[in-house]
């Protein structure tokens, strides 16, 4: 496989940021999560990460190199995804469990699976128009589908009806596969971002340039439009057989068992939430783009 990568995420106007992000691959199967800790509820950050690291272990121990079923493995990811946050929850004796969105795409064999619980989206943009964005398990976008308008909804937009560590089993929308074409750009996204950018201008924008100038743009104009009160904007986007060479990633050179990831991967049992602080995730971005970088360079 051959992709490009870019991954960002700010803080904007709250105390801390509860997003977290990050991709895993094999030589033949690629893996690409963010998740939203969710307000109101304790540890959101926890939640969060711990989403993405059981969603990467699974990656790890069933991709050898490639799933067998991208679509089942999503489903059941996210599920025990689920599950971890009750046990975590339930050792440290949590008056309340930690909650969390989470959306997941797998490329893999030349096409996309995808599946979501919450409100953070997916985009899949072609030639600068939208080809496919998830559906959020809002009250709100409910009540538009339900009504056929956009314009009455007694809902506020982030007043959610499913997610991960809720009491009951959380729901999780899947689809693919969808067969990708050279250039095509997946975003994966928080709702700091797609609440303060329409989808018309995040399909547009995404569609202009390489996705490492293009990324930067959406999230900073979601920053802006957001103001002093923004929420987190978080995203990463990857480009299939795209990028010029300073951000490629060809996986033909891993071997049949070797496997890559910029998710962490120590368990969060052990260490104390306020270790993932803004700072270690700026810092871990920046190591990974370089990464990628020295990656592209050493080819040539």
């Amino acid at each position: 496989m051959r992709f490009a990568v870019y991954q960002v995420s700010r803080k904007g106007g709250r105390e801390k940021n509860e997003d977290r992000m990050g991709y895993c691959y094999t030589r033949e199967s690629g893996l690409f999560a963010l998740a939203d800790g969710m307000g109101g509820h304790p540890e959101g950050e926890v939640a969060s990460q711990l989403a993405l690291q059981t969603l990467a272990a699974r990656f790890q121990h069933d991709a050898k190199p490639r799933l067998a079923d991208p679509q089942l493995f999503l489903r059941e990811g996210i599920l025990a995804a689920h599950r971890e946050l009750l046990r975590y929850a339930q050792r440290r004796a949590l008056p309340d469990t930690p909650r969390t969105t989470v959306v997941a795409c797998v490329l893999q064999d030349g096409a996309l699976w995808w599946a979501h619980c919450g409100d953070s989206r997916l985009y899949v943009v072609r030639d600068g128009a939208l080809v496919a964005r998830t559906r959020d398990h809002s009250y709100a976008e409910l009540h538009e589908a339900l009504t056929l308008s956009t314009t009455v909804t007694p809902f506020g937009r982030n007043v959610l009806f499913t997610c991960l560590g809720s009491p009951s089993e959380p729901m999780v929308d899947a689809a693919g596969p969808l067969r990708l074409h050279g250039g095509d750009r997946i975003l994966l996204c928080s709702d700091g971002l797609w609440g303060n950018v329409a989808d018309a201008e995040i399909a547009a924008q995404l569609g202009r340039g390489t996705i490492s100038h293009s990324v930067p743009d959406l999230v900073e104009a979601a920053l802006r439009e957001g103001g002093t009160k923004c929420d987190n904007v978080t995203a990463i986007a990857v480009e299939w057989e795209g990028g010029d060479d300073a951000d490629a990633v060809s996986t033909q050179a891993l071997g049949e068992d070797l496997f890559a990831s910029s998710i962490q991967t120590a368990a969060l049992g052990d260490a104390a939430a306020d270790d993932l602080d803004d700072a270690e995730i700026e810092r871990s971005i920046q190591e990974i783009n370089e990464a990628i970088r020295r990656s592209a360079e050493k080819r040539h």
